[in-house]
């Protein structure tokens, strides 16, 4: 790996060692788009991620410089000058952060400078601005001496997502970053927070990350579509029954009902809302007893919902994971993340890895045009400072 330091002082022209912080990024296991519905999701933190490497100042400007967004060159603001601005491009991730936490009352008493370097692909649906975030926070705290709660931490994140870049996304992204746990997955109830700790338990199966390579920008997708969809089909439920989500309702509590729900489409978003967060706690309660082959279905059967009703799935995803269905030792594939393109993940015993790339590969390349990409996932912990000599 390139020595991130070095770079940092050759950057800053500073002799300085900078502190050195990270911050994973994420897959979801199953449960999509149930977020923001009031459901429960099922992510896991990665060991790719954002780098973050800083050091403060004597004035208040800071400086910030990605190894990514190289041609960008270092982006300056100050900390009376935060608001967002187009040309700042990514640094609106970190710029949102640091205004948020200064308005929460955290007391930043100058300015400092940051490199980021991040090898989760660049719109790959693996979160890489919530990684940027809660990189930005994790360091704020380290370098100012800061005692922010995490999930109060995980909160401004979200609020840099919705308010200040403008996309309506849920909070399992943060969450999953903000609260990893090495070898675990996380049950999360998005609507109280409440969440419990699964071990990823997977013998002798691996996860496999598949990247489209079809990159996609949430802002401009169909993401905040779908969010006006869900939000309408509650709307119309709310008007007789007494919920605040969709993610409150049973299966048979939405079949019952979903007559109220006068536009079609609008009722297939709802339905897979529902019956999505159902799964998720199936897949839960599936995963503690060890029984990965009902576990992989109910990810084959995430994956017909995204296709067929919640319709975020698009041609690269569904060829990646149709392919991967066909193949020796595969027991769940599907997409993760929001879709338009980005991600799926498979779990595969160890013995066949080979040769799925191979055929899974192959099929791609056929139908689109060009390669995919293939990740080992190893479970990581969550966003931390990184101490001398320590290796993730």
């Amino acid at each position: 790996m390139v020595n991130l330091t070095k770079l940092f002082q050759k950057t800053f022209n500073t002799s300085d060692v900078p502190r050195k912080f990270f911050a994973p990024g994420r897959i979801n296991l199953i449960g999509e788009h149930t977020d923001y519905n009031g459901g429960h999701v099922f992510p896991a933190s990665i060991s790719l991620g954002t780098y973050a490497l800083g050091r403060k100042r004597t004035d208040n400007t800071f400086r910030f410089y990605s190894l990514n967004f190289s041609e960008n060159g270092i982006i300056e603001c100050t900390l009376d000058e935060l608001s967002f601005q187009q040309k700042h491009a990514w640094a609106n991730y970190p710029k949102g952060m640091i205004q948020y936490i200064v308005d929460q009352g955290y007391a930043l008493d100058s300015g400092a400078d940051i490199l980021f370097y991040g090898n989760i692909p660049n719109g790959a649906g693996l979160s890489s601005s919530a990684s940027i975030e809660l990189a930005t926070g994790v360091l704020l705290e380290g370098l100012f001496h800061l005692e922010i709660n995490r999930i109060e931490m995980i909160q401004i994140g979200q609020k840099v997502e919705n308010k200040y870049i403008g996309v309506n996304s849920g909070i399992m992204d943060q969450f999953a970053i903000g609260m990893g746990k090495k070898d675990n997955a996380i049950l999360l109830d998005c609507q109280t927070l409440n969440y419990q700790y699964a071990p990823i338990a997977l013998q002798d199966h691996i996860i496999i990350i598949i990247n489209t390579n079809k990159q996609r920008t949430l802002a401009g997708s169909k993401y905040n579509e779908r969010f006006a969809e869900c939000k309408e089909a509650l709307a119309e439920l709310q008007k007789s029954l007494p919920i605040q989500s969709l993610g409150e309702l049973s299966t048979k509590q939405f079949e019952d009902n979903k007559h109220a729900i006068t536009n079609k489409i609008h009722q297939k978003r709802a339905r897979h809302a529902v019956y999505e967060n159902a799964r998720t706690l199936r897949a839960f309660e599936e995963l503690h007893k060890g029984n990965l082959t009902t576990f992989g279905a109910l990810m084959n059967e995430s994956h017909r919902s995204l296709q067929n009703d919640y319709e975020v799935t698009g041609l690269e995803l569904d060829t990646i994971v149709h392919a991967a269905w066909e193949q020796e030792g595969v027991i769940g594939a599907r997409m993760t993340g929001a879709g338009f393109g980005g991600c799926a993940i498979a779990i595969i015993h160890q013995d066949f890895v080979d040769n799925f790339k191979l055929n899974v590969n192959q099929i791609y390349q056929n139908i689109i045009g060009y390669d995919a990409t293939f990740y080992l996932a190893s479970i990581a912990d969550g966003a931390k400072e990184i101490m001398e000599g320590e290796i993730l």
